[in-house]
């Protein structure tokens, strides 16, 4: 799913440096609200304790930028040529494989176009490129569902999102269940779970129902509310970008959004394939960054996985 017109840039300086140069980090002005949750003990970058935001705050920065170009890495388990980004030290406390996440404050999805869904209209298992601000892969997500399932269900589909780091290990699995997808049915609303490791659960995002608002509730491995997450209420993609704002649980700040990326006419009317771009505060937990990972992908399937052959 490669964007056609620009990415996301780092709007803090230090961010994704070369090995061996000291990060800059954001001042304490960029912390999440209070209950926010904090880095851990040993993180790189600012500790905890968190100030409100100042008034007019949004997130990490803006969508469609340039990236810059960075040296090819050849590390075990990525294609040749591709480059990835060099693994952080990882922090305290870190599930493995989260520690890319210590030290971005934006990630990048690019979906990629199935050339047998295009030519056949039967749905294939999704692919996405994860990739830090500066273009360099973090990730590689592949769905893992059997043809009937896609098929039959369409985007209303359970699946599982099985994401691989740069040596083909599963750090992180999404796991939605199968539940009505109708606001008819406010009783059965649509949920993800986030494992990192698999097996270990780390969050949740829950749908919660509203009659014209797309509206989520993140929680912690605990089933603790942490975030709020709310849509817009008419979800055109039409030449323009789709911000999902990440808020603090009062809805009073905004932390950080998820944008569902133009991507130009002719892809947005013969595919599927979509870019998202994700933004959060550059020391929130990695944990929190993840569950903000499912969270887009859920959003994807309820939102934007359907086109001209699957509606």
């Amino acid at each position: 799913m490669e964007k056609q017109n620009g990415q996301m840039r780092a709007p803090y300086p230090g961010t994704n440096l070369p090995p061996g140069h000291p990060p800059e980090y954001p001042s304490a002005a960029f912390q999440g609200p209070p209950g926010y949750p904090g880095p851990k003990a040993g993180y790189p970058g600012p500790q905890a304790g968190y100030s409100i935001p100042p008034a007019g705050y949004s997130g990490a920065g803006q969508v469609g930028f340039p990236v810059q170009h960075q040296p090819v890495y050849s590390q075990p388990g990525g294609p040749a040529g591709v480059p990835w980004m060099p693994a952080p030290p990882p922090p305290i406390d870190c599930p493995p494989g989260l520690e890319y996440l210590s030290q971005i404050d934006q990630i990048l999805i690019h979906q990629q176009v199935e050339l047998l869904e295009v030519l056949t209209g039967f749905e294939t298992n999704n692919k996405y490129e994860i990739k830090n601000s500066f273009g360099q892969r973090i990730y590689f997500a592949a769905e893992d569902t059997d043809f009937c399932t896609r098929n039959c269900c369409g985007a209303s589909r359970p699946f599982t999102m099985r994401i691989l780091d740069n040596m083909g290990q599963e750090v992180i699995t999404l796991e939605r269940p199968l539940k009505c997808d109708s606001c008819c049915f406010p009783c059965c609303l649509q949920e993800i779970a986030i494992h990192a490791p698999p097996g270990v659960p780390i969050g949740y995002v829950i749908q919660n129902w509203h009659l014209c608002l797309p509206r989520f509730t993140i929680q912690n491995e605990r089933r603790e509310d942490v975030l709020k997450i709310t849509g817009p209420c008419v979800l055109c993609s039409c030449c323009a970008d789709v911000d999902f704002e990440i808020k603090s649980l009062d809805e009073e700040n905004v932390v950080g959004k998820i944008s569902k990326q133009w991507t130009g006419l002719v892809r947005e009317a013969f595919t599927d394939a979509d870019n998202f771009g994700i933004q959060f505060p550059l020391d929130l937990d990695v944990k929190m960054k993840a569950v903000m990972l499912g969270a887009c992908f859920l959003i994807d399937f309820m939102f934007f996985e359907r086109n001209g052959n699957n509606e």
